[in-house]
Formats: structure tokens, C-alpha cells, sequence
């Protein structure tokens, strides 16, 4: 398998279910894929640009895994973007480093998928959320591959141990599919 980068931008994974259940069964079934919890590296926000840069450089897939706030990645994740995805790196006239290389993204929502729609509570269908990283690609001349979500994964959600369980079968569930589409890359 190519080399892979998994990018986990959850701002506090230590209180997650679903997000810490995907890493770990990734971790698990890709042991060769590099893991970096943005939480536990920047809990300043102080991004290690050069570090950070290198392992993009080696990646050949890099996968976001996030949960979605506010319809976006979480902020410790757009810190994470803006820093390393810098002009002369990542794209402008010498920027060409990230050229070539996939990217996926891999998320969860609060909300179930029902409420993801034009006649739902959000207004707008999940894939409407997602044209940001999509221009990213194109600036960047990374090729976007596409999204593995799971909705309806909330903190309130977890209010017993069997939907502790549910939500922990649905992360690995997320997991597997995740793996599936890496395999096909």
C-alpha cells in the first residue's frame, strides 16, 4: 500500500467515542499509515510547519479525520491547513509539492444524515459542505477522492452504555469503509 497520512483534527479525542474508535481501528488495520493527532501535538495551536511539511511530503494519500463543527473541520485543523499548505509549498509558482498526491476526507456528524438535506434542519445535502477542500485540491493539484462520513454520532447520543456500543460498531463500521476505499486507490 502507498504511503498514508492520517491527519486527526479533533480538538479534544480524549473525550471522543466515534473519532477515537476510527484511529484506533485504523491504527490497528494500517499500521504502516502515519497517525498524527493534531490535539495532543498543538494544544497551543503553535504548528511545527517544517514537521508537519515533511510528513506531507512523504504521504502519498492523506486522509483528514475530523468531526464536522459548525459545517466545517474544526479549528485546530484549519490551523493545521493554513500553516503547512503555504505558498511556495503547496501551490503558487514554486508550489508544487503536494501535486499528484490524494486526498480523502473522513468525518462524522452530530446530526443524523435525515437532517442533511435541501428539506432537512441543515438545508443542504452533506456533499454541499465540502467545496472548500475541493478547491484546496484544485489549487493544490492534489486529487480529491472522495468522503467517508457517518451521521448521527453525538455526544448526547452517549447517555448509555448500549449506545456507547452503537456508536463504537458504527466507528468501525466508518473504519472499514475508510479502508475499502484506501485499498482502491
Amino acid at each position: 500500500m502507498k504511503n498514508i497520512l492520517i491527519i486527526s483534527g479533533h480538538t479534544n479525542l480524549a473525550a471522543s467515542v466515534a473519532n477515537k474508535t476510527i484511529l484506533e481501528t485504523l491504527n490497528e488495520r494500517l499500521p504502516e499509515a502515519e497517525l498524527v493527532k493534531l490535539d495532543e501535538l498543538y494544544p497551543d495551536f503553535k504548528i511545527d510547519v517544517e514537521a508537519e511539511q515533511q510528513k506531507l511530503l512523504w504521504a502519498d494519500i492523506i486522509v483528514l479525520q475530523f468531526p464536522l463543527f459548525w459545517y466545517s473541520a474544526p479549528s485546530i485543523l484549519e490551523r493545521w491547513m493554513e500553516e503547512t499548505f503555504r505558498h511556495g509549498f503547496s501551490h503558487g509558482s514554486t508550489g508544487d509539492k503536494l501535486k499528484g498526491k490524494k486526498l480523502i476526507l473522513s468525518f462524522t456528524t452530530g446530526a443524523p444524515e435525515t437532517l442533511y438535506s435541501r428539506e432537512g434542519a441543515m438545508g443542504y445535502a452533506i456533499d454541499e459542505f465540502l467545496p472548500c477542500y475541493k478547491a484546496v485540491c484544485r489549487l493544490t493539484q492534489m486529487e480529491y477522492c472522495g468522503s467517508v462520513y457517518t451521521c448521527g454520532i453525538s455526544y448526547g447520543n452517549r447517555t448509555t452504555p448500549e449506545l456507547i456500543e452503537q456508536q463504537k460498531g458504527a466507528s468501525v463500521e466508518h473504519a472499514e469503509r475508510l479502508i475499502r476505499l484506501l485499498e482502491a486507490l
